[in-house]
C-alpha cells in the first residue's frame, strides 16, 4: 500500500500565499525593481521572482550591469548601456526594450527606490521557455532592473588600501572576457579563494604570467617610470570606471595598454583597483609583501588618492540625473 505523500500539493491561491510568505534574505536592501514580463515597477521584495526556466538561471545565458548612483545622479549610464547592448548583440539576445527605453526605465527604477544614492543591477536574460541549452527555447528575452540600498565605502578603506594575491583561477577566455555575462563562476571561485586566505581580492594571471583582472574589478599599476598601465582591453572586461580613469589620467601622465607581467608588480610604484562603487582604491599588499615603492611602500600612493576624488567629480559631473517622487 502506497504511503501518503508528506509534501502537500497546494492550489494556486494557497501556494502563492506560501510563496510570498517565504523568507527572503537581503530584502531590506531591495528598494524597487522592474520586470519586463509585467511591464511594471514594484517596491515589494517578495514579488521579485525570476522563473527557473529562464536560461539566465540554469545556463548563465544573460548579461548584467552593476551601476551606482550618488546624490541623484546615475554614474556612467551610457557606458553601461553601451556594454550591455554590445554584449546582447554578440550573444544574439534581442532586448525587449530599446536602448532609450532601457535608459528611461533605469532612471524610473532609481527614482522609485526613494533614495538619492544606491546601486542598480540591470539584467538582460535569454528569457524563460525550457530547461535545455538551445536559445531557441526562449521566444522572448527578459529584462530585470533592481535598485538597491548601498552605503558609501568606509573612508578608512582609502587610508589603509586593500590586500591582494595571485589567484589560482585563470583569466576567462578571450572570446568571453569582454562580455559581462551572468555566468560568473570563475569570479565566485576567486571570491571564495580570497575569503579562505583572509585577503581582500584575488588577481588572475594567465599561463605566461600576464595579469588579467580581479573578481569584480580591474587592476592597473603605476610602473617605475610613472606610467599608468592597464592590461590590453581585449583580454579583460574593461570596466566603466577603468575607462574613465584612463581618460582622466591621460591629462596628467603617460598611459599605456599592454601586457603586465607578474614580475613587474614588485617594482610598481602603485597598484590600483578600479570598481563602480569605491571607484579607485590602492592595493597596499600583494602576495604577502608591502606594495608600492619609496615612501609609499605599504600605503596608498598619490595617484590612487587623486584618482579616487577625480573619478567621483568626473562621474558626478557627467552623471544622468533622475527625480525622486515628489521632487521638482
Amino acid at each position: 500500500m502506497l504511503s501518503q505523500a508528506e509534501t502537500p500539493i497546494l492550489d494556486s491561491k494557497t501556494y502563492l500565499e506560501a510563496l510570498l510568505a517565504a523568507p527572503r534574505p537581503g530584502n531590506e536592501r531591495i528598494l524597487a525593481f522592474y520586470d519586463s514580463r509585467t511591464r511594471a515597477i514594484s517596491r515589494d521584495p517578495s514579488l521579485m521572482l525570476a522563473p527557473l526556466d529562464d536560461h539566465m538561471c540554469h545556463r548563465g545565458d544573460g548579461l548584467f550591469e552593476s551601476v551606482c548612483y550618488r546624490d541623484g545622479k546615475i554614474f556612467g549610464l551610457d557606458a553601461h548601456l553601451d556594454r550591455l547592448f554590445l554584449g546582447a548583440e554578440k550573444l544574439g539576445i534581442a532586448s525587449p526594450h530599446t536602448r532609450e527605453e532601457c535608459a528611461r526605465l533605469v532612471r524610473e527604477v532609481a527614482a522609485a527606490g526613494g533614495r538619492d544614492s544606491g546601486d542598480l543591477r540591470v539584467f538582460l536574460s535569454r528569457g524563460p521557455g525550457g530547461f535545455g541549452v538551445s536559445p531557441a527555447e526562449c521566444p522572448v528575452a527578459s529584462m530585470y532592473i533592481v535598485a538597491l540600498d548601498a552605503r558609501p565605502p568606509d573612508p578608512d578603506l582609502y587610508r589603509r588600501g586593500l590586500t591582494a594575491f595571485s589567484s589560482a583561477i585563470p583569466p576567462k577566455q578571450d572570446y568571453l572576457a569582454r562580455i559581462k555575462n551572468t555566468n560568473y563562476m570563475p569570479n565566485v571561485l576567486m571570491a571564495q579563494e580570497a575569503a579562505a586566505r583572509g585577503k581582500d581580492i584575488a588577481v588572475s594571471f594567465d599561463e605566461n604570467g600576464f595579469m588579467g583582472e580581479a573578481a569584480i574589478a580591474n587592476i592597473a599599476i603605476i610602473d617605475r617610470d610613472g606610467v599608468l598601465r592597464s592590461p590590453d582591453l581585449d583580454r579583460i572586461l574593461p570596466g566603466t570606471t577603468l575607462l574613465a580613469a584612463l581618460k582622466l589620467a591621460e591629462e596628467r601622465m603617460p598611459v599605456r595598454l599592454g601586457p603586465i607581467h607578474k614580475s613587474e608588480i614588485k617594482n610598481a610604484k602603485e597598484i590600483l583597483m578600479f570598481s563602480s562603487a569605491p571607484l579607485c582604491v590602492a592595493i597596499t599588499e600583494f602576495d604577502g609583501e608591502p606594495a608600492g615603492s619609496g615612501e609609499n611602500t605599504g600605503k596608498p600612493g598619490p595617484v590612487a588618492l587623486w584618482l579616487k576624488d577625480a573619478l567621483g567629480e568626473f562621474l558626478a559631473r557627467h552623471g544622468t540625473p533622475f527625480n525622486l517622487p515628489g521632487s521638482f
